[in-house]
This record gives C-alpha cells, structure tokens and sequence, in this order.
C-alpha cells in the first residue's frame, strides 16, 4: 500500500475516507453547501450539514448521493475533489478504491469512477460493500466456508452471503438510515401533529430507538411545527413510539435477510448457522436489531467491531488484493472495464 492510497466509503449519509497506513482521516457527512448566485461550492462534509435548513434561498445544502448511488454528478465531483484535496492536496494522482452496493448498475458504478477521475485519481478501483465489510471486520473470506453480513448504511440496506472470496448470493435494499429517519418523521407527524426535521429525526433514532423489547420508560422530547396551530412546539416520544415508527421498515430488512437464507445452499446454511450474521454499518446499532434478526432467521448475530466504520477500514485492506482481484472486486481503466 502506497502512503497516497485512498479508500472512500462513499455512503449516503457519511464519506469516510483511509489514507495509506494511517488509516481514517475523514469521516463527515456527504452534504456539499452550493451558492447558487456565485455557482461555487462554499463547504463540503461538517461545514455544509451544519447550514441544512439555515441558510437563504440562495444557498443550498445538497447531499447529492440517495439511496447509495450518486442522484447529483455534479456536486458528487464537488465533494470528492474537495475530500481528496483536504487530504492530500492538489499536486499527487492518488489510487482510489470506492465501494458501492453490492446491487449497483454498470452505468451507476461508471458515475462513481469518473467522479473520481475528475478529482485526479490516477488509477480507480471498485469493491461491493459486502466483502469490504467482512474484510473491515476481520473475516478470512478466502476459505470455503460461508459467512453471512448484513450492512445497513445510510441508503442501503447489503445483504450477502460470502465465501472463497466471493458473494453467493446477495440482495441491495433501498431501506436503511435515511428511510429510518423519513418513517420517525413521518410517525411524528401522524401521531403528535408536530413536523419535526432530518436532524431531529436522526438523534431520536440514535438515543431512543429499540426495535425488538421497548418498555416505554426511555424518552426524549423533540422540537418542531405544529401542522395546525403553525407554531414552535415540543413533544415527549418514547422507545414504544420509536418502536412502532420503525417496525414496517425494519422488517423489510428482516424479510430480506429471511429471503436471501433461503436461497443460500444448505452447506453454507450450516457455517452460518455455526459462525453467525456480522452486522455492520450505523443501523446494526438500533437497539434490538440483532436480538430481532435471530428471531427471526434463528441464527446467532453479532455486532462488528467499530460498525460504522467497518466497511472503510475494509476498502483500505483490500489494497493488498489490487493484484489478485477478488470475485465482485473489479478493476475499471478511464474507458473500459477490465
């Protein structure tokens, strides 16, 4: 691995980028803040999530990756050139390995890469998130021997099963953090009349939310408008309110780890059985979601070490695998796939 060597988890919610031996030198959130009088781009990351919803109509706040693809080339090249200029500067062509889901289409793996060419990388790789996120956890995925990881990022849900350093079967859902976030807005609104936002959202989700047992007594109050009077108001929501906001989009999840089981031969079904499910990625740290996928699929699941940024640590290991590329590892030249 070269000291210029870039990883970048590239998620819907957080760029988290490595740098050679030194590991994670960025982890913010992929917000880019555009001014649309001055066509500049004014922040990217930290700076830009802290203008969302507090800025004139003039200045926006972009995340212009949805659902774990890129919706907006444009601000995406903003983001990545001012990422890899933060870290390195402007003068060395680093290598760059990106990591998509497992799901993505050639046209949309093409977008990622030449985002990245155009912030100056001289050589760009690709790995799925399912096998960046067994690596980041310490799985040996060279055996024969089945392992099944489930990564619930902020626009993705990756569900596979990987062995002999390849993915047997997988499935890419459009239900992760950022759906969580919509069904705790949207609950709110329901129930109490008060509109609350992302922001809002996302930090009951981290302190309250449990999915499997809630008992009612964890609160918290939130702040927002209420849709009748118009007017700043604030509503005391419990673990059970959580529990019913998320429940429907949880078991989407669930449903789809029960799905891809099924579909996994029966030898492998054995080492999952035995090895158990990783979950890795922010919405592996809702509260009940391990004890609720063993209920429902009857294997035993474990949290990853450092969750959140297990697939990062991941896409920095799989330098060492650029010359002997993996199954579902591909190399990609500025005009073709290799």
């Amino acid at each position: 691995m070269s000291a210029t060597d870039i990883g970048i988890d590239l998620g819907t919610a957080n760029v988290i980028i490595t740098l050679g031996d030194k590991g994670i030198v960025v982890n913010e959130p992929s917000v880019v803040a555009y001014d649309k009088k001055k066509h500049c781009v004014l922040a990217v990351g930290n700076e830009a999530y802290k203008m969302i919803g507090r800025t004139p109509e003039y200045i926006v706040a972009v995340k212009p990756l949805k659902d774990g693809v890129i919706s907006d080339n444009e601000m995406t090249e903003a983001m990545i050139i001012e990422f890899i200029r933060k870290v390195i500067g402007r003068i060395v062509k680093p290598r760059i390995i990106l990591c998509v889901p497992s799901s993505v289409t050639d046209v949309e793996n093409r977008a990622v890469v030449e985002a990245a060419l155009s912030a100056g990388a001289r050589k760009v790789f690709i790995i799925e998130e399912p096998i960046a996120a067994l690596l980041g956890a310490g799985i040996d995925i060279s055996k024969p021997n089945g392992t099944m990881v489930v990564d619930v990022g902020g626009g993705t849900a990756d569900i596979a099963v990987v062995s002999f350093n390849g993915i047997v079967k997988s499935c890419s859902l459009k239900m992760a953090g950022n759906k969580f976030d919509a069904a705790i807005i949207r609950g709110v609104t329901m129930k109490y009349k008060i509109l609350i936002g992302e922001k809002t959202a996302e930090q009951a989700k981290k302190e309250i939310a449990n999915v499997f047992n809630p008992t009612g007594d964890v609160k918290i109050t939130v702040k927002g408008r209420h849709l009748i009077k118009g007017l700043p108001e604030s509503v005391e929501i419990s673990d059970n309110d959580m529990y019913e906001f998320l429940h429907d989009s949880v078991m989407e999840i669930v449903d789809k780890i029960k799905e891809v089981f099924e579909q996994t031969p029966p030898e492998l079904v054995g080492d999952i059985l035995t090895n158990g499910i990783v979950l890795t990625g922010g919405g592996a740290m809702l509260k009940g979601f391990p004890e609720l996928v063993t209920e429902a699929v009857g294997a035993p699941c474990y949290v990853a070490d450092d969750p959140i940024e297990c697939v990062a640590k991941g896409v920095a290991k799989a330098f060492d695998y650029t010359d002997e590329l993996l199954d579902g590892f591909e190399k990609i030249s500025l005009y073709r796939y290799k």
